[in-house]
């Protein structure tokens, strides 16, 4: 073995002990640095014969050549150990199942609202919806409320901007007004009947929806929901308004035992009207009177205002809140829970 070969097979072993890149860079100056074996040697051809020169320079050159050959393929198996390792830190296990979107649903006032349009349906009540924003006429002049209804007060009622400064626009305090536009078009469509004297279809619907007033506690919040019920014709009675809303109460609490009073009250648009309260004979409010909704017979002067005659058509209306219903049917005793957006309260009704 020459002593080049010799200088080959050490710079091998010793690239092969190194573990780190800076560790081979140590092992790299040893044999090829300044004052590295083979620099040596080629420093040492000066002193040469011309002859001698050339061969042994060309020797000491394929020397050099196989140390770099062992420094390039230790450099990449380094190279190649720190990126194992890299991917092994970051590695992703594919056979992991995915992480699940948990499903949503519908909250738990929808879910009344629902309830309560399938009830009303299968007693043949249309569903009427309408707009947020409503005209002061359809909200409180239709309805036979008087300009002086404390209601009308800027600090009782959402005013908005639009209209005018005698027929303002505001956020509707109730579903009432849908009443009134469905009962309307139901006129307009069937005028020609009732001009030439016929009987014109029952007018029977019910209207939910948002509504807004400037109020805020633990059973009140400044957008709630209410459903309002109307049934227009010829010989509609308070009777059948004490049947139909018995009925819905029963069967949207499940309980045939459930006890309904209707409690004599007032309402501009109604007359005579009644605040009708429910008494549970289970559960925690068993025995107490809890007032669920207000009612009455159609005012004339609404009628009218449908565009009907008060001597020939009579009906009832009425009107509920859906959130005091949810509160009663899943026994929640705070409002604002509804609204808050907690996702642990809301899941418990998926």
């Amino acid at each position: 073995m020459t002593d080049l070969d010799s200088i080959v097979e050490d710079a091998g072993a010793a690239f092969s002990v190194a573990i780190t890149p800076a560790d081979l860079e140590n092992a790299k100056a040893q044999f090829l640095g300044k004052s590295g074996r083979i620099t040596e040697l080629m420093k040492g051809l000066a002193a040469l014969p011309v002859e001698e020169k050339k061969s042994r320079g060309a020797a000491i050159n394929q020397a050099k050549q196989g140390v770099e050959a062992a420094l390039t393929v230790r450099r990449q198996a380094l190279a190649d150990a720190e990126l194992q390792l890299q991917l092994k830190a970051e590695a992703l296990d594919v056979s992991l199942p995915g992480r699940q979107r948990p499903q949503g649903g519908l909250h738990p006032v929808s879910l009344t609202l629902e309830r309560i349009e399938a009830i009303f349906g299968s007693m043949g009540f249309d569903v009427a919806q309408g707009p947020e924003i409503e005209t002061d006429w359809f909200n409180f002049t239709a309805l036979n409320t008087p300009e002086d209804h404390p209601a009308r007060s800027m600090h009782d009622t959402f005013y908005v901007e639009g209209g005018t400064d005698t027929a303002p626009n505001l956020l509707r305090t109730h579903t009432s007004p849908m009443q009134i536009r469905y009962a309307v078009q139901h006129v307009k469509k069937h005028r020609a009947l009732i001009d030439a004297g016929g009987a014109m279809p029952e007018i029977r619907v019910i209207a939910p929806g948002r509504t807004y007033r400037v109020d805020s506690d633990a059973t009140h919040s400044p957008m709630f929901h209410q459903c309002e019920g109307l049934w227009i014709g010829e010989n509609v009675s308070f009777k059948d308004l004490k049947v139909v809303f018995t009925d819905f109460c029963r069967t949207f609490f499940e309980s045939d035992d459930l006890v309904l009073r209707f409690r004599p009250s007032f309402f501009p648009f109604t007359e005579p009207s009644a605040e009708i309260d429910i008494q549970f004979q289970a559960g925690p409010p068993a025995g107490r009177w809890l007032e669920v909704a207000g009612s009455g017979q159609v005012h004339p002067n609404v009628v009218r205002n449908m565009g009907l005659d008060p001597e020939k058509y009579i009906g009832f209306a009425f009107g509920m809140g859906p959130d005091r219903l949810t509160m009663l049917r899943y026994g929640v005793n705070d409002l604002r829970l509804f609204f808050d957006g907690d996702i642990r309260f809301l899941s418990q009704f998926q």
